[in-house]
């Protein structure tokens, strides 16, 4: 399978994942409300987003620029090698 190269099959990919992501939460939500629960899960997305962030970006751009990766498992290969 070849990369994605169209533009509007990345925004319905973007709109598919957001649209999965809210019903996954909305069920949860539905099955055990709280307003603990959806603040706690309101911060495991915020902290799983700026995890990724840090992976393709930060890593990138400031720590090591030579490195390129291919997905989190490439992330997991390189921050264990750097140990």
């Amino acid at each position: 399978m070849g990369d994605l190269k169209d533009p509007r099959l990345m925004a319905l990919k973007a709109v598919l994942f957001i649209v999965a992501g809210l019903m996954a939460s909305a069920a949860l939500l539905m099955e055990h409300f709280s307003w603990l629960n959806l603040f706690l899960l309101c911060t495991a997305i915020v902290c799983f987003s700026r995890f990724y962030y840090f992976c393709f970006y930060v890593i990138e751009r400031y720590i090591d620029p030579s490195y390129k990766f291919a997905g989190l498992t490439s992330v997991l290969v390189y921050l264990w090698r750097k140990r």
